[in-house]
């Protein structure tokens, strides 16, 4: 009795086997009968399921049993059948050609080949004997069985005209009559119906012109209303307003009840507070005063270094002239 064993494949896609120890099975000797046939494992690798074949990165696992799933194989045909749809749809396409273009299938190959549609006939042609046009084929007439017999109808024994017209008439005129009462009460109903819709189109009318006055009045007292409530709170605003302004002024008198006098006289300590002439005499008269006096100074200053200039001048001259007299006398003596 064959063991059971076990096949499994891992979430990561490792397949793994594993299979219980069991006796070395005796073998039958040359030309001995088999004791009997028992359920044996075969040892060709060759047919063994456990031996995956091929690629390993895209093999499937192996079912337990062998019989498949009709479902399971559905669903495996619609899943591969949608991936590739969409491969076909991810698939980069040329774009579409310009107005005016098409485009052309073009060879990458490294050898070319001609192409052509064209494909190469030859006539050939053989003669045959005429034949003669086929007769046109009779009419097919039976043949005639029977006897042939014959019967007298004398006038007004099979129809009579005034006696059968008459339900025909009947028929006739009732219907023209009922289908004219039916349309003289149709138009009867549709002159109600005018009359109706115009009364309710009236009594519309009013009750819309009624409820657009009463709109407009709501209207005209909500604004009212908005207006009044503004104006409220806007007096509120201004009486609160001047309250608080109150109340500041009577704080800040309080304050600077004390203070302006010491203020006043800090600063007139400081100078701030100080007689008007005196202070247009130091801040005007003054500085013109000394820029004048600055002016004659500078005058009187050039004036005489002008004339200290004029004086060496003429003394220097003088000397020259001196010299120069000097020396002629001196040449002069023997």
């Amino acid at each position: 009795m064959a063991l059971p064993s076990y096949s499994l494949r891992d979430p990561n896609g490792m397949y793994t086997f594993s299979s219980r120890p069991r006796p070395v099975e005796i073998r039958s000797k040359y030309r001995e009968p088999a004791p009997e046939q028992t359920q044996r494992q075969y040892g060709n690798i060759m047919y063994d399921r456990r031996v995956v074949r091929g690629n390993t990165f895209a093999q499937h696992p192996i079912p337990r049993t062998h019989q498949s799933d009709p479902a399971k194989q559905q669903a495996f045909k619609r899943r591969s059948i949608a991936r590739r749809q969409a491969r076909v749809h991810l698939r980069t396409k040329s774009p579409e050609a310009l107005q005016g273009r098409q485009h052309v299938d073009v060879q990458t190959e490294l050898y070319l080949e001609e192409l052509s549609n064209v494909i190469e006939a030859t006539d050939i042609e053989s003669q045959t004997d005429e034949f003669l046009d086929k007769p046109a084929t009779p009419l097919f007439i039976p043949a005639k069985s029977g006897v042939d017999a014959g019967t007298q109808i004398e006038e007004g024994e099979l129809f009579d005209f005034d006696l059968e017209v008459q339900p025909v008439l009947e028929v006739l005129v009732g219907k023209t009559i009922e289908q004219s009462l039916l349309e003289v009460m149709e138009e009867e109903e549709l002159a109600c119906l005018r009359t109706q819709q115009r009364i309710f189109q009236e009594l519309r009318n009013n009750e819309l012109a009624e409820v657009q006055r009463l709109q407009e009045q709501e209207r005209r007292r909500r604004e009212e209303k908005e207006l009044r409530v503004a104006q409220q709170k806007e007096a509120l605003k201004k009486e609160r307003e001047t309250a608080e302004k109150i109340a500041a002024q009577a704080f800040s008198q309080q304050y600077l009840a004390g203070l302006l006098p010491s203020v006043f006289t800090s600063l007139r300590n400081h100078g701030y507070f100080y007689d008007p002439v005196e202070k247009d005499i130091e801040v005007n008269f003054l500085p013109w005063l000394m820029a004048e006096v600055n002016d004659q100074l500078k005058k009187r200053f050039v004036a005489r270094e002008l004339l200290d200039t004029i004086i060496y001048e003429v003394s220097q001259k003088r000397l020259e002239e001196f010299n120069h007299l000097e020396t002629r006398q001196d040449s002069s003596d023997p």
